[in-house]
């Protein structure tokens, strides 16, 4: 079996959806390529949600991360279309995404996200 990048988020049902409950996802091994110079750029993205009726399956996840490797983005767009998709996936009554991304040019920079029901 050939595991490869995919941009589709798979779900499950929340096992407790009478219970507000948070869940919290690292991914320490992301990159995607800065659209300017085409160098990598390396993150920690850090997901955190309250499920509502549907949880997002990690492999999935993993893949999705993935997707974005060989990507050009900028470090605010591709936070923001991450908390998009997932978003867009499940359905959380709330979701902040977080991509802590290595120093470039002698800058740090930090992009935080969030996402609340209405």
């Amino acid at each position: 079996m050939v595991t490869r990048p995919s941009k589709e988020l798979e779900t499950f049902p929340n096992p407790r959806p009478g219970r507000d409950y948070e869940i919290n996802m690292e991914c320490p091994e992301f990159t995607c390529v800065c659209p300017r110079t085409g160098q990598p750029d390396f993150a920690t993205i850090r997901i955190r949600y309250v499920p509502a009726e549907l949880c997002v399956e990690l492999k999935s996840l993993k893949l999705y991360l993935w997707s974005y490797r060989n990507e050009g983005t900028f470090h605010e767009a591709v936070i923001n279309q991450i908390l998009d998709d997932l978003v867009q996936a499940c359905r959380p009554k709330a979701m902040t995404v977080t991509g802590d991304f290595n120093v470039r040019g002698g800058i740090h920079t930090t992009i935080t996200a969030e996402h609340r029901a209405q």
